[in-house]
């Protein structure tokens, strides 16, 4: 297997300040710490703190040489100005809502899109743009912003299309009926769970798409050795049972001498069809936690006691 932290990917929902607020210092700090580490993957979308984490990563990025990083961000939602917006944002970032988002996958909102993210990021291209979450707009994305997108591959203006998403089942769709090169699958095939794997990873691999797999965490449940019982599951506060499962995975990584997040970051590269990770980070030590834990291999034995525990079942591969 190629070098993991070469496929890791920082995301950058925190820089957005998504929850909590992250300083202009901080942000920047936690690029150049990712940077230092070795990771030349680097994911960002309009949707991140309405534009702030476009434009901190832009500026941590601006003095880097341009062909030795991997830059990708997203469409679907135009930011544009709210004259009423004076509270925080509706959408959970730390932000203050003087910009409001537009759902928007027409062939006109796709350039305009890309045209307002070059500008925040002050970069001459990015490298791959994804469709971001078009859950509730099939027939606008598939029919009007997959072709703008496709055009604007032909003609060089970006190097590779895709979607991102909270479920496959739609990226199915789009692997099966557009032309895609990567799909972004957030939370459907983690250490927790796989409803992914069955259809979807095998679909991906005889189109030759790449998968990336972000939200390895579930949104927080295997962020920490030390399950919390307030952890989130799916953004919300999880299920006992939930969070039971995640500590007994947490028991069976310890007694093999690592931890529940090292496990989370390591599950998913035992699928030929993923070729890279994406995790977020919002300060150096969080970026230098998961390049260490992916600079070991993990026990074989680790993955037997999962699956003899009944926590993984037995067809599901491993690193």
């Amino acid at each position: 297997m190629a070098d993991a932290v070469s496929r890791l990917g920082l995301g950058t929902s925190p820089l957005g300040n998504l929850y909590t607020e992250v300083t202009e210092h901080e942000a920047r700090a936690v690029v150049d710490a990712a940077w230092e580490a070795g990771v030349r993957i680097f994911d960002t979308a309009p949707h991140y703190g309405l534009g702030l984490a476009e434009r901190r990563l832009g500026a941590a990025l601006k003095d880097r040489p341009r062909d030795e990083f991997v830059l990708s961000t997203k469409v679907g939602r135009l930011l544009v100005p709210d004259p009423d917006g004076a509270g925080p944002d509706p959408e959970g970032f730390a932000v203050p809502a003087t910009l409001r988002r537009e759902w928007d996958f027409s062939a006109d909102g796709v350039r305009r899109s890309l045209e307002s993210s070059l500008d925040r990021l002050g970069l001459d291209r990015v490298d791959v743009v994804y469709l971001h979450d078009p859950d509730d707009h099939w027939d606008q994305a598939v029919g009007e912003a997959m072709p703008a997108l496709a055009e604007l591959r032909e003609q060089g203006v970006i190097g590779a299309i895709g979607a991102g998403m909270n479920q496959w089942q739609m990226l199915a769709r789009f692997v099966r009926e557009s032309d895609v090169d990567f799909v972004l699958l957030a939370g459907r095939y983690t250490l927790l769970e796989q409803p992914a794997l069955a259809e979807f990873l095998p679909l991906c691999a005889e189109r030759g798409v790449d998968v990336l797999a972000a939200g390895l965490f579930n949104s927080g449940l295997l962020a920490r050795q030390d399950v919390p019982d307030d952890a989130t599951y799916d953004y919300r506060t999880a299920p006992a049972d939930v969070v039971g499962r995640a500590r007994r995975i947490a028991a069976v990584c310890a007694r093999h001498g690592t931890t529940l997040p090292a496990a989370a970051l390591w599950f998913p590269f035992g699928h030929p069809a993923v070729t890279g990770v994406v995790i977020g980070a919002r300060t150096q030590a969080e970026v230098r936690a998961n390049v260490e834990a992916l600079s070991v291999p993990l026990p074989p034995k680790l993955w037997a006691e999962l699956r003899d525990e009944g926590l993984l079942d037995a067809g599901v591969p491993v690193p």
